[in-house]
């Protein structure tokens, strides 16, 4: 007997598009939407907000702070729930088209000190510090796609798809499910001025990936969340759920990752390589750190994917090789015979903060901090 497939979906995305069009459509004149996006207080959400400004802004500074209800986003009390949202990278707006913009935020308490999930404020300190190295990214995200009714996006109903093998990189409708979202969220990307450069389908049926980068320092955190914002508001048209859960599906299947390519300018210099074996002999020795802040909670959440199974490394133990997708450190073949280039660090879980990942990397290995504390720079 066929196994069953119904595509569980959202009210909304069933709603009449062309007559939201006719709306879409309709002149603005010289007044322009400015939708503010931020992190809320799960560390793991983003959330945004619409306003209506006079004239298009052309940087970022044009744009003005504004506030929010923190007390409904986990970011306050309700007795003093005010937060500022203070406006630090600006992209065009996907959805609602030029000359509207997309503003990603930094969070403020009352006070004006940051909030506990603003975690862009340290990292920008740190790579301000670092800033001669010119330290590069490329974070390669994972993510399932789900139905409204949490179970992924495709798969039979009750049952499950045939073993991992044909999916990965797959081409045709029995091998990859959301092609349409993945390659709508690609485009958006592009259109807003993510530094998005690529994309494929996962081991896991109904996972895929994207890569965003190169990008030097804090630019990687806000080119990632915008990237991560956009997928969701994509997902959303299309009625389905996109989740950075490390492990969506015991058993048998591969987690998901955020794996995280690095380099600085002497390890791209020739005999850089040097440079990189130094880099991953600190690593090896604040294993235990760089785990605490490679998932929102403190490593619970990547002991579920880092089991030494699936394309994973041991979260118990450190290890770095060649070619080596079972590792904590890959450096890429290419790079061995280079002699420069980067590595990747493949412990980063897909539902990471990406300036906790980046801080992390550069506190170790351009600052040379060792043991599970970090260095307050607010002062230098």
């Amino acid at each position: 007997m066929p196994r069953s497939i119904t595509m569980s979906v959202s009210h909304s995305s069933k709603l009449n598009k062309v007559v939201r069009d006719q709306y879409m459509r309709l002149p603005q004149g010289e007044r322009v939407l400015v939708t503010y996006v931020w992190i809320d207080g799960s560390g793991e959400g983003v959330r945004c907000k619409t306003r209506t400004m006079d004239q298009e802004p052309k940087c970022i500074e044009d744009v003005p702070e504004w506030n929010f209800d923190g007390s409904s986003t986990d970011q306050a009390e309700g007795s003093n729930s005010d937060m500022f949202l203070i406006p630090v990278r600006m992209f065009r707006d996907p959805f609602c088209l030029d000359p509207n913009k997309l503003v990603l935020c930094e969070v403020l308490k009352y006070n004006r000190k940051h909030a506990e999930t603003n975690l862009r404020n340290t990292c920008k300190k740190v790579m301000d510090l670092v800033k001669d190295s010119h330290p590069w990214f490329g974070m390669e995200q994972e993510y399932t796609l789900l139905g409204i009714n949490g179970h992924p996006y495709g798969w039979p109903d009750n049952g499950f798809p045939g073993p991992q093998g044909p999916y990965y990189c797959g081409v045709g409708a029995d091998k990859v499910y959301g092609r349409d979202i993945v390659e709508s969220h690609y485009k958006a990307c592009i259109y807003a001025g993510v530094k998005i450069c690529g994309t494929n389908a996962e081991v896991m049926p109904s996972q895929w990936e994207f890569q965003v980068g190169p990008c030097e320092g804090i630019e990687m955190g806000d080119h990632l969340w915008m990237a991560r914002f956009i997928l969701h508001r994509v997902c959303e048209d299309f009625g389905v759920v996109a989740t950075l859960d490390p492990k969506p599906m015991t058993g048998n299947w591969n987690g998901a990752g955020c794996h995280t390519n690095y380099s600085t300018e002497d390890m791209r210099k020739e005999g850089g390589l040097k440079c990189i074996e130094a880099a991953i002999e600190k690593l090896s020795k604040r294993h235990d750190y760089h785990i605490c802040v490679y998932d929102p909670r403190g490593g619970r959440d990547n002991s579920r994917r880092l089991t030494g199974h699936h394309e994973t490394s041991s979260i118990f133990e450190f290890s770095a090789g060649v070619a080596n997708r079972g590792a904590s450190i890959r450096i890429p073949r290419q790079v061995g015979q280079d002699g420069c280039g980067y590595f990747e660090d493949r412990r980063p879980a897909a539902n990471c903060d990406p300036y906790a990942v980046t801080e992390a990397i550069v506190r170790t290995t351009c600052l040379n901090e060792t043991g599970m504390q970090t260095t307050d720079y607010a002062g230098k």
